[in-house]
């Protein structure tokens, strides 16, 4: 692609997993046009490492009402319920298209009246897990990249960063982006009449993370600079069992094996959850992993154990196949011993603002999964609603393009992006180490327990970090990590400042200064100033 052209597309979706796949094929499918962009492989990112399944009611046992309550009392009463029975409603239908496409779903043991095997995790009073084993992720993820790459009607731009969002003159409607080639260096210009974030959530904003390298926040960042407000960003979740192991420091263990039986252990061997919730291990994530918190806190510990060995071997080696696999690579029999884990950084409740379609403040703009708030998570998530999540609001998306596709926008040469002032850095060593420091202090001060005193601290450091930054990318040419750390700093300080306006300990976000709940539950919602300050101008 010539680096002064300026490439025309119906749709440019920025992130290749669950969600933006599912959108790109949806207008595929209508002969639109669309670029799918990917920081890295096309199939890298969050959605292929999810592991325990996707939540739907499947079982004539189960009910719509139920699924909805579930979510409802997880998001701990600031889920939007329009939203919740929105996407509850769509589940059946999202699931029974994921089979047609050739998602390999684990089937039922016996005859339990449903093909499929479901599965039970934290906070769901039915079983209503469908899954791929335990490697979910990757089984719906592979499944939509074969057909992508197949698609005539899908241009595919791996190892591609998007940069900047691109409004025309009056900054009134998104018109494409301006995206870093990370093999050749070139910046170049993506023109379409829409464009949908689906790049995923912050949570490398942490020390501690189970995502893969692309979380760092680049949609909720590019979003927030182009003028749409973002919502609940304190609640980051926590999920509770990460392996504590240094060859596998992102390697989850699924909520999946304590929804069969796995339980929480002291070092000294006794099981600690009944002493935190009457639901013991079954206990929402958030519950979970502050009593783990809690539980090292007050023991000195560097981590937990998490133990299923009295289940059978054979059950557990044909039910978890990939975590056994993997903890047998690093010397872990889980058949026979317990396994050490830790809580991590894992998803982003909050985000950019978006309608039961998905649209954005800014026309022409929206945002799916992980990298919108659609109302559906409130204060924490319910388990595995997270790749519901993806399927129903793209399709939706796609849905509303195709039967609304509003004003025309006819081709024109969009703005090239301007390196006239700039050279290359000979200072690397400045992004690294402003990353690591990042991530250290939103760990120590941000993290599972929280107070006014750490958020204080963590504002000062991330608005002295933020100035760094913005002096450092306008001075130099711009590389993917200068773009991640600028974005990640960014949405760094939208949780710090949500976090600040939270007067209360609700879901996810718990603050020793104010440990009660308020009677009434609100979102905070953040809105960007009229005109960026210097620090959120783009500086090019």
């Amino acid at each position: 692609m010539p680096n002064d052209s300026t490439t025309f597309f119906d749709c440019l979706v920025i992130g290749s997993g669950a969600a933006g796949l599912t959108l790109a094929l949806r207008l595929s499918e209508a002969g639109r046009r669309v670029a799918v962009l990917s920081k890295s492989r096309l199939s890298e990112g969050s959605t292929l490492y999810a592991q325990g399944g996707i939540s739907a009611v499947l079982d004539d046992r189960d009910s719509v009402e139920s699924h909805v309550a579930d979510t409802l009392t997880a998001g701990a009463g600031l889920c939007d319920e329009q939203a919740v029975r929105f996407t509850v409603e769509r589940g059946r239908q999202s699931i029974e298209w994921l089979i047609a496409l050739g998602v390999g779903f684990t089937p039922a043991e016996d005859d339990t009246g449903y093909a499929y095997h479901l599965a039970r995790e934290g906070g769901h009073s039915h079983r209503r897990i469908i899954h791929a084993a335990d490697a979910t992720g990757r089984a719906v993820e592979t499944t939509l990249e074969a057909l992508a790459r197949t698609s005539d009607a899908i241009t595919v731009f791996e190892h591609h960063v998007a940069v900047e969002l691109i409004r025309d003159e009056g900054g009134a409607r998104c018109l494409g982006a301006h995206v870093l080639d990370t093999v050749s260096g070139n910046v170049h210009t993506l023109a379409a009449r829409d464009t949908v974030l689906a790049c995923g959530g912050a949570n490398l904003a942490y020390l501690y993370s189970s995502n893969p390298h692309a979380a760092s926040g680049d949609g909720i960042a590019m979003a927030w600079r182009a003028g749409c407000r973002v919502a609940n960003m304190e609640f980051m979740q926590f999920h509770p069992t990460c392996l504590f192991h240094p060859q596998a420091r992102s390697f989850l263990i699924s909520e999946a094996l304590r929804g069969e039986g796995a339980r929480l252990l002291r070092p000294d061997g006794h099981a600690f959850m009944t002493d935190h919730h009457e639901l013991a291990e079954l206990a929402p994530r958030d519950i979970v992993a502050r009593a783990i918190d809690a539980e090292m806190k007050r023991l000195g510990a560097d981590h937990v154990w998490l133990d299923i060995s009295h289940r059978d071997a054979d059950f557990i080696r044909s039910h978890f196949p990939a975590i056994h696999e993997r903890c047998l690579e690093l010397g872990l029999d889980m058949t026979r011993e317990p396994l050490p884990v830790v809580p991590a950084a894992h998803y982003t409740c909050g985000g950019v603002v978006t309608d039961l379609a998905g649209r954005t403040d800014l026309p022409g703009l929206y945002a799916i999964g992980e990298t919108a708030c659609t109302g559906l998570h409130g204060a924490n998530r319910l388990a595995s609603n997270s790749l519901l999540e993806c399927i129903v609001f793209a399709t939706a998306a796609a849905d509303h393009m195709l039967a609304e596709p509003g004003e025309t926008i006819p081709p024109q040469a969009l703005p090239a992006w301007d390196e006239s002032r700039v050279t290359d850095s000979d200072e690397e060593v400045v992004v690294a180490h402003n990353w690591h420091e990042l991530r250290r202090f939103m760990w120590d001060y941000v993290g599972i327990v929280r107070t006014n005193k750490r958020l204080e601290r963590a504002r000062h450091r991330v608005e002295l970090l933020r100035a760094e930054i913005h002096e450092y990318y306008g001075s130099f040419r711009i590389t993917a990590d200068l773009i991640e750390l600028r974005n990640l700093a960014l949405v760094a300080d939208l949780i710090v400042q949500s976090a600040q306006q939270r007067r209360e300990s609700r879901g996810l976000h718990a603050n020793l200064d104010y440990p009660d709940r308020l009677p009434q539950a609100a979102p905070t919602v953040l809105v960007p100033p009229p005109r960026p300050d210097p620090v959120q101008a783009a500086a090019r």
